[in-house]
């Protein structure tokens, strides 16, 4: 069949990604021929980047019920209700075992596209929720600079599109907060200006003419979310290619999206979810059911559908997954498990060093342990910095500023 969208009026021709991403060029040279919106406005990857996903899985997610030490006597003493059986783990490297609920995290093993790291943590993370997530948040200290690190990873990469980075959710990361600018979105479809009848043109040059060339905290935002607008009404109007596979659950919507953006070369760079729940001190459950295999299950299909719907492009892309802290080795007396130290991290995506669970670990003997928990014999800022400068293209140099009064030491994660 011969193709005649060339014959229609320029009004009438379908938008394809290639008409998009012309379209889009235009729209930032219109862009910028405005007082709001920057000139450097550009749509596409960046030359040295890719996409880093970050998903905070809030509330401490046990890591010895997800990348289980089965080989150590000392866990199946310490937990004899919840502990995941030997038999039921699929196997890892090193006496490592993963719980079965993450059977499509398997697959991307045995392909070189998944991997961990247990034992993780920074000096300054306590038990306490709210103070280890700002730690882990800001990347070090909980006090200290106001910005996130990964604001600080943006001041040091290649400035691009309004959808460099982003939020699918309510409202900004902690992570990326700061003067480099993100938005926050459920989706594109949905992030529109509601403006009334007839009235989004004139509301949005009354709120353009109202910030610009000013001295204003707002500028920078009002003019992030009119470019973010500008973009999303271009991505909106073409016919995405349905996501199959994806569980119907938050978390599955959210990486739905961020893979949209990624297939649509928008310039994605940091994207961050978070996922509640994770918080299990009572009735953890087995392999059988319960709360983990419950969360467990969720978090394993939405992170294998999502590199099913990126397929080739999962090359470019780099998920991980963290968490504030890990939880205590014992289990409670309410078949639970109380806040503990040394989490774990996992990783999904391109560039990894897949197959082998990497980082430092001593086992679970009591005199290996931190006062009954897992230490923190890898820092979350080593695993972070090698992902970030392999993924991004960060420096040396850049990174002693992204995690300052630390010397990042790789551990081998990324090839």
């Amino acid at each position: 069949m011969t193709d005649r969208s060339s014959d229609l009026p320029a009004g009438n021709r379908p938008l394809t990604r290639r008409r998009f991403l012309a379209r889009a060029g235009t729209a930032g040279a219109v862009a910028a021929g405005t007082a709001l919106a920057p000139a450097r406005v550009a749509f596409g990857a960046q030359a040295n980047a890719g996409t880093l996903v970050v998903v905070f899985l809030r509330g401490g997610m046990d890591g010895l019920s997800v990348v289980v030490p089965a080989d150590d006597p000392h866990l199946a003493a310490a937990r004899p209700r919840i502990a995941v059986p030997g038999g039921a783990l699929l196997p890892l490297d090193r006496g490592f075992g993963l719980h079965p609920a993450l059977a499509p995290l398997h697959d991307l093993w045995g392909r070189g596209l998944f991997t961990a790291v247990p034992a993780v943590s920074m000096p300054d993370i306590s038990r306490s929720h709210f103070q280890a997530q700002d730690c882990l948040e800001r990347g070090g200290a909980s006090t200290g600079a106001a910005e996130g690190w990964l604001d600080r990873v943006l001041d040091s990469t290649s400035p691009g599109s309004a959808f460099r980075a982003l939020t699918v959710g309510t409202t900004v990361s902690r992570a990326l907060a700061g003067d480099q600018g993100a938005l926050a979105l459920r989706s594109v479809d949905a992030f529109t200006l509601h403006a009334g009848d007839g009235m989004q043109a004139r509301t949005t040059q009354a709120l353009t003419a109202l910030y610009s060339g000013i001295d204003h905290p707002l500028e920078a935002t009002v003019r992030a979310t009119m470019d973010g607008l500008r973009t999303a009404t271009l991505v909106s109007a073409l016919d995405a290619e349905p996501a199959a596979g994806y569980p119907e659950a938050d978390l599955g919507a959210q990486l739905a999206e961020v893979a949209r953006l990624v297939k649509l070369d928008v310039g994605l760079q940091v994207a961050c979810i978070d996922v509640g729940g994770w918080d299990m001190h009572t009735n953890l459950g087995t392999v059988d059911g319960g709360s983990m295999t419950s969360a467990l299950t969720t978090l394993g299909a939405a992170l294998g559908a999502f590199a099913d719907d990126l397929g080739d492009r999962l090359d470019d892309v780099t998920v991980v997954a963290v968490t504030e802290f890990g939880r205590r080795v014992e289990q409670n007396a309410n078949a639970g498990t109380d806040h503990g130290h040394g989490a774990t991290v996992l990783l999904v995506g391109g560039g990894l060093a897949g197959g082998t669970v990497h980082g430092a670990w001593h086992g679970l003997a009591p005199d290996q342990l931190d006062h009954g928990d897992v230490p923190g014999w890898n820092d979350y800022r080593d695993v972070l910095g090698e992902v970030v400068s392999t993924r991004l293209g960060v420096g040396a140099d850049a990174l002693r500023t992204v995690f300052p009064g630390h010397r990042v030491q790789p551990l081998g994660i990324m090839r």
